[in-house]
């Protein structure tokens, strides 16, 4: 099951469910105040297919807006998680190669802080390029959805756009790379009852749209995530408590070429099989 949150006009957010590829149900007025009591439920599935049974007024996508599917929880990210991502950090940053090496190879995996909710943005918002940055590239990756228990309840898509040039001039500057306004986008929706086996099936997409022309595309499997879910998970919630939940970006499998950089101007187009699209246009920040 598919659910969203998303706006009609100028009344408040609601949570829905995507009925199919076109329509939302809204599954606010059948008694879902938020994602996270849904969430926070040990199994949600069976109640909330009878809820969505009751879910009125459908509403056609078209007439309105999608925003990022969580409200509380904090956006974390796991990096160096697929092979080529450990290449390209160390292709980036011939000073740290070494460090990106062993955390491939490592029992605890390299997780860092990504956003809050507010400086998330979802489908159709646009997410931004640093002023100061030179090299700035999108970077397409599932998104686990984890309760408050540290439970992985669901995925969604996420794009943790990042300065590959800060970040390569020296580790320390990872915060700043990777953390700052519309660095993050989540969306369309959240896919629940999807068991990790069948997620690992699903494959990621990348289309990056230049002019009316697209500049790049390239294409990873879920299954070559090399941790498994609740092992990244688990570490996230060690000595840590997440009271709403969290999100966990588990890394990049797709990068573009070395002498490709964003533009204000370009769109970006994430697609996951098994969820859908996340497209956001470009500006600069």
């Amino acid at each position: 099951m598919k659910l969203c949150r998303y706006q009609a006009g100028h009344e408040p957010p609601r949570v829905g469910c995507l009925l199919d590829d076109v329509t939302v149900g809204d599954l606010t007025s059948a008694g879902v105040a938020s994602l996270e009591s849904v969430l926070e439920r040990d199994d949600p599935l069976p109640w909330l297919k009878g809820v969505a049974e009751r879910a009125q007024p459908a509403r056609p996508l078209s007439q309105v807006r999608l925003l990022p599917p969580l409200e509380g929880q904090e956006v974390w990210a796991a990096g160096v998680t697929y092979l080529r991502s450990k290449t390209a950090r160390m292709e980036e940053s011939k000073h740290s190669a070494s460090a990106y090496d062993l955390v491939y190879e490592a029992e605890r995996p390299e997780l860092f802080f990504k956003a809050l909710p507010q400086k998330v943005v979802g489908p159709g918002e646009a997410i931004g390029v640093r002023r100061d940055s030179k090299w700035t590239v999108p970077e397409p990756e599932l998104a686990l959805v984890i309760n408050s228990r540290g439970k992985v309840t669901g995925c969604t898509i996420g794009n943790d756009v990042s300065a590959r040039d800060i970040e390569g001039a020296n580790l320390l500057y990872l915060p700043q790379a990777k953390v700052y306004d519309r660095s993050c986008a989540l969306g369309p929706c959240v896919v629940l009852g999807a068991s990790e086996a069948a997620v690992r099936t699903w494959t990621i997409r990348l289309e990056i749209h230049r002019a009316g022309h697209l500049a790049f595309s390239g294409q990873t499997d879920v299954g070559r995530i090399k941790r498994r879910f609740d092992e990244l998970a688990q570490f996230l919630f060690r000595s840590q408590t997440f009271p709403q939940g969290a999100v966990l970006l588990t890394g990049t499998g797709v990068v573009p070429p070395d002498d490709f950089t964003l533009e204000a101007g370009d769109t970006v187009r994430i697609t996951v099989s098994g969820i859908g699209t996340l497209e956001n246009p470009v500006v600069a920040v």
